[in-house]
């Protein structure tokens, strides 16, 4: 019995270290590629994309991450294969009916969310992400099949091809908009068509590999064909499914669902308060730069939930409640400390960042308060991670709900007396109202305390040293070689900004001890980074 436990132990380890790898390479991509896409198109033919986008991030959310990983949690549960397939048929329904219920609202309502957005030209870029929810059950049946098979491979190639023929499909869209006189519309369609593309790659790989591996492809059920007890058993499953595989949707499109709040709002606020249409569609679309740079500073909170999720849930399951708070307060706390020190440092380099990469400097205060949702996104994260470790799940809906209506409203009275700087201020205050909620909850349900007073001090003074010392290096090169600079020279300035930060940031918190030398040990690298430290006659401490 001790043999094949060990083997699945080994084959789930295996698997997820690939399917982490290909999730942050797919990250990276979809953060990277807006770049030369804006470069390509300008402000105003970004703004025209990332209206739509949130649409299609919801779609491949439920695709990718949000129902398969529901249904994978469903066929681990399974003994054998009629079961598995059983759940197929019980399930399959279900998912069909949420994307066919969201492609006809999409695609019929197309021109109708597009007036809602301040903008009717909108309406065929909506009709074609549309189309992504189509796919969207298959594809999510197959992904969370075999990620309950513990196969992940599946799972990782199919999303990296997915992300790999929708950006070459963006690209190729911008490219050829420079080159012809196509409309900034039709450009936006054509880029968009590259997600429903993307998606039908991801469905042929996904059936390839179940004809491969399972020596047959995966039969998926016909809702005309459904009999009556089987659709009674979906209708069954709803509150399960609207429960469990709610909590995973929403939190993995939680920022996108605040893109969606922003695309319905910021534009119609910005003309309502003064601002032409042409004005007030370059202004969001030098605001949605901000996107990409968050989700480059979420990269690292994503790692650390994929190292410390399993280790939580061990921890949990066995009853080792000891080990369980210890693991859970360092993965807070460090998730406190990279979140707050990626947010300060992006902020003190962002005309630097914000040159280099888009050819400007426009709307840099607005982009500085944005980037500081890398440090409350990476903390709801972390704690939703402490709490599905142990399948709590009231709390994390809870405040989800209260964390969008807390943007709702701050949207509207922020943008309407602050303008654009208001706008992204009310991101901040929903993930606010959202971590705050989580915090409580923890806090009430393990009586703990994680964050201390003498934590939060030594930790505002590593910030602070680092804090200054950037805003000098960005004021010296200010005095020195002025405001317009080239765009490689300010980008090349922007990484030295972020190397000097980086290695002040690590040497004060060594010297402050805002970690334990045990706590350094189980942080990863962190026996490397205490090493360093300990060189010169300290040795002993780390062995």
């Amino acid at each position: 019995m001790e043999r094949p436990m060990t083997q699945t132990t080994s084959k789930l380890a295996k698997g997820t270290m690939i399917l982490t790898i290909t999730s942050l390479l797919v990250k990276i991509l979809s953060a990277i590629y807006r770049v030369p896409f804006q470069n390509l198109v300008g402000d105003e033919g970004f703004y025209v994309y990332q209206q739509v986008y949130p649409i299609y991030g919801i779609a491949m959310t439920l695709a990718l991450s949000g129902i398969p990983v529901f249904f994978s949690k469903i066929i681990a549960e399974k003994d054998n294969q009629l079961e598995k397939e059983e759940a197929i048929q019980t399930f399959y329904p279900l998912f069909v009916v949420l994307s066919l219920g969201l492609f006809l609202g999409t695609f019929f309502g197309g021109t109708c969310l597009a007036r809602l957005m301040g903008d009717a030209k909108l309406s065929s870029l909506i009709r074609m992400t549309s189309f992504v929810f189509l796919l969207a059950p298959a594809v999510a049946t197959y992904r969370g099949y075999f990620q309950g098979e513990l196969q992940m491979a599946p799972t990782a190639i199919s999303q990296l091809w997915e992300q790999v023929i929708r950006v070459a499909t963006i690209l190729l869209a911008a490219f050829f908009f420079t080159k012809t006189r196509m409309s900034l519309y039709q450009m936006g369609t054509w880029a968009i068509s590259g997600a429903v593309l993307g998606i039908g790659a991801a469905y042929l790989v996904l059936v390839v590999y179940s004809r491969k591996q399972l020596k047959k492809e995966i039969r998926l059920p016909k809702i005309t064909k459904m009999s009556k007890q089987s659709f009674k058993e979906s209708v069954r499953n709803v509150k399960r499914f609207g429960y469990e595989g709610g909590v995973v949707c929403i939190y993995s499109a939680y920022l996108i669902l605040f893109q969606l709040i922003d695309s319905f709002f910021i534009k119609n606020l910005l003309v309502r308060i003064g601002m032409s249409e042409t004005q007030a569609k370059v202004t969001k679309g030098i605001f949605d730069r901000g996107q990409p740079l968050v989700q480059l500073g979420l990269v690292v909170a994503t790692s650390l939930m994929a190292v410390y999720l399993p280790v939580l849930t061990k921890y949990y399951v066995t009853k080792r409640k000891e080990k369980f708070l210890f693991a859970t307060s360092l993965y807070l706390r460090l998730t406190f400390v990279v979140g707050l020190a990626a947010s300060c440092g992006l902020a003190c380099i962002l005309p630097f960042v914000n040159r280099g990469l888009f050819g400007s400097t426009a709307q840099n205060t607005a982009l500085m308060i944005f980037v500081f949702a890398v440090f409350f996104m990476s903390l709801i994260q972390a704690y939703q991670t402490v709490f599905q470790s142990y399948s709590c799940l009231k709390p994390v809906l809870i405040a989800a709900f209260l964390g969008i209506l807390g943007k709702l409203v701050a949207i509207v009275l922020l943008t309407k007396y602050f303008g654009i700087n208001g706008a992204s201020a009310s991101t901040l205050l929903g993930l606010v109202c959202c971590v705050s909620v989580l915090h409580l909850c923890f806090k009430y349900s393990w009586k703990v305390t994680t964050f201390s007073a003498f934590f939060y001090l030594k930790l505002l003074l590593c910030i602070g040293i680092m804090g200054v010392i950037l805003v000098l290096y960005k004021n010296g090169v200010g005095y020195l070689f002025g405001v317009n600079l080239k765009r490689m020279f300010a980008l090349c300035l922007a990484l030295m900004g972020v190397l000097i930060g980086a290695t002040i940031f690590l040497l004060s918190i060594l010297k402050l001890k805002v970690f334990s030398t045990r706590e350094w040990l189980l942080i990863p690298y962190g026996k490397k980074l205490l090493s360093l430290k300990n060189r010169n006659g300290e040795k002993h401490e780390i062995r």
